[in-house]
C-alpha cells in the first residue's frame, strides 16, 4: 500500500463515517467489488482515531462542558442520557457480534441495507422537528436512539442517519438530535479502536509504512470534520433526500452486480 492508497482509505473512512451512507457498508463494497485488500490493523486504528478526533474537534466545547457535571445539572443529565444510550448500543452490539463474519461477508446484504438506509434518510426530510432539548429527554428516548445505533453495526445501515431519525422521531429538536447523536458516537468509535488495538498487540505492530499510516489518519480526521459539517448543514436545510437517492442508486447497483456474480 502506497501513501496515495492510504490517503484514499482515510478519505473514504472520514467521509462515510459521518455522512449518512454507512462507512462499514462502503468498506465491504470497496474490498469485495473493487478488490481492495483490507488495510493493516495499524492503519485501521489510526483511521478510527482520526474520525474520533473529528467528533472531538467539532463538539469539543460540548465534551468539555461535561466535566462541569457536578455543578451543572444539564451536563449531569446529558451524561445519564449518553450512558443509557450506550448501554442500549452495547446490548445490540453483543447480540450481533457473533454474526459479524456473516454480516461483513455479504456484499448483497450491504446492497439491501443501503436501500433501507435510503428509506431512513428520506424519512428525515418529512419527520417534523420536535421541541425536546437534553433536559426534556427521557431514558426511553436515549434507549431508542442507542438501539438504532447498535443496529447500525450491520454494514449498509447508516449510524448517523439511524440515530438522527430515531432522535427526531422521539421529538428532539434538530440541534439536540445532532449533538446527542454525534456525542453518542464518540465512545463507540473509541471502543472499536480499543478492540483493534488489542488485536494489533496480539498479532504484532507493523513497523513499516509509518508515513502512510500518519497520512491516512490525518486525511480521515480532516475528511471527518468536513463530513460532520456537511451533515449538519444538510439536516438544517432538509436536503437529506440527496443522500437517500445516492443510497438507493448505490444499493441497487451493488445488488445487481452481486446477483450477476452468483
Amino acid at each position: 500500500m502506497n501513501v496515495w492508497e492510504a490517503a484514499f482509505l482515510g478519505l473514504i473512512q472520514g467521509l462515510t463515517e459521518f455522512l449518512p451512507v454507512s462507512s462499514s457498508g462502503h468498506l465491504v463494497i470497496f474490498q469485495d467489488i473493487l478488490g481492495l485488500d483490507e488495510p493493516g490493523l495499524t492503519l485501521e486504528v489510526l483511521l478510527h482515531f482520526g474520525t474520533l478526533f473529528s467528533v472531538l474537534f467539532v463538539f469539543g466545547k460540548d465534551f468539555l462542558a461535561l466535566l462541569n457535571f457536578r455543578e451543572d445539572r444539564k451536563q449531569r443529565y446529558l451524561i445519564y442520557m449518553l450512558l443509557a444510550g450506550l448501554v442500549a448500543t452495547g446490548m445490540i452490539g453483543i447480540l450481533l457480534y457473533n454474526f459479524a463474519g456473516i454480516l461483513f461477508g455479504s456484499t448483497l446484504l450491504v446492497g439491501f441495507m443501503l436501500l433501507f438506509t435510503g428509506g431512513i434518510l428520506f424519512l428525515l426530510t418529512i419527520i417534523p422537528e420536535g421541541k425536546k432539548q437534553v433536559t426534556d429527554m427521557k431514558v426511553k428516548d436515549a434507549i431508542w436512539i442507542g438501539l438504532l445505533q447498535g443496529f447500525a453495526v450491520i454494514p449498509g445501515i447508516s449510524r448517523s442517519g439511524s440515530t438522527i431519525m430515531a432522535a427526531l422521531w422521539r421529538g428532539l429538536d434538530r440541534e439536540t438530535a445532532v449533538k446527542y447523536s454525534f456525542m453518542l458516537s464518540a465512545p463507540v468509535i473509541f471502543g472499536a479502536t480499543l478492540l483493534e488495538i488489542r488485536e494489533m498487540i496480539v498479532v504484532g505492530i507493523e513497523q513499516v509504512m509509518v508515513l502512510n499510516y500518519i497520512v491516512g489518519g490525518l486525511v480521515a480526521f480532516l475528511a471527518g470534520i468536513l463530513a460532520i459539517k456537511v451533515f449538519i448543514r444538510a439536516l438544517a436545510s432538509q436536503k437529506f433526500h440527496y443522500f437517500a437517492y445516492y443510497c438507493w442508486a448505490a444499493g441497487s447497483l451493488v445488488i445487481i452486480i452481486s446477483l450477476i456474480r452468483l
